[in-house]
């Protein structure tokens, strides 16, 4: 038995960076209180969600890694005691940027980091004009409280990514995320968005054998241009177990903090219940990296 404490911070933002990072502290701070080994941030915590609008002064809000906010939550992981995954715009070079997870030691060393791999190209999530798809692969990143396999929001839609980090011996599946509903959706459609967003990642949970845990930003931010009004971010942040029971799972429309006790060595137990990985047919999955198979 294995058991990990992961606290889960679901926040809403302003366009006062200083405010957010400071309640994000604060957050984590009564998390760490509470008994959190490991805190999970939501994806862009810093800023507003600028992806928005095409816009070249959004660049400014790039940073490099390291950088200013890997020391401000270097310091408060150290201060703490806690492992703390982060999800940060990157400046890797002039003209060159990533949505990168960076995954804090409980030292306040950097033990990892993730490129964003899917960047979706939507109304209102323009991250292509922003992000440069990742190119460090799928891996996880090992740390005192276990080997993390940490993606990104669109990521959490794509089982490969899920599967090549369960394969190199992941412990968890995490994703930092800001999904929201477009206002020009019924009720009912709105719904099933938010429904399938969870499923998908419970079935990831399943297929693996592994816990998930996929933390959402939550509550209005304004469009800039005033061209669609503004996106309503859904939160229902969940952690959900190896067999894809839900564990737990936020409103939709506040903020939350919250502890979920994990228990790391059932996946073990589960897997032997249902040996997904031994009877793989590996020998007749080569097309899986094809865009298309024209027959």
């Amino acid at each position: 038995m294995k058991e990990l404490k992961v606290g889960v911070l679901q926040q809403h933002n302003t366009s006062d960076i200083a405010d957010n990072k400071r309640r994000l502290a604060e957050g984590v701070r009564a998390l760490a209180a509470d008994g959190a080994q490991l805190v999970v941030l939501q994806e862009l915590h810093n800023s507003l969600y600028f992806c928005q609008v095409e816009d070249v002064d959004n660049f400014d809000l790039a940073e490099p890694i390291p950088g200013p906010s890997t020391e401000y939550f270097g310091q408060l992981a150290r201060e703490l005691g806690v492992v703390i995954v982060t999800s940060l715009f990157e400046r890797r070079a002039p003209g060159l940027y990533h949505n990168t997870a960076v995954v804090i030691e409980r030292d306040g060393s950097i033990a990892g980091t993730y490129r964003k791999m899917h960047i979706p190209d939507d109304p209102a999530y323009y991250e292509k004009f922003y992000f440069t798809p990742g190119d460090m692969g799928f891996h996880p990143i090992d740390t005192s409280v276990g080997r993390l396999g940490v993606m990104v929001c669109w990521d959490q839609w794509y089982p490969e990514g899920a599967r090549l980090m369960a394969l190199q011996g992941a412990e968890l599946l995490i994703y930092p995320t800001a999904i929201g509903y477009a206002a020009s959706d019924s009720a009912d459609e709105q719904q099933r968005q938010r429904e399938a967003w969870t499923t998908v990642q419970r079935g990831h949970a399943v297929a693996n054998g592994l816990p998930v845990v996929a933390v959402n930003r939550v509550g209005f931010e304004p469009d800039p241009s005033g061209q669609t009004p503004g996106i309503e971010f859904w939160g229902s942040t969940f952690v959900a177990g190896p067999q894809g029971e839900l564990l737990y799972r936020a409103p939709a429309d506040g903020e939350e903090r919250r502890i979920v006790d994990l228990d790391l060595g059932h996946s073990e137990q589960v897997r032997r219940w249902w040996p997904f990985l031994r009877d793989r047919r590996i020998d007749e999955y080569g097309d899986i990296t094809r865009r298309y198979i024209d027959r």
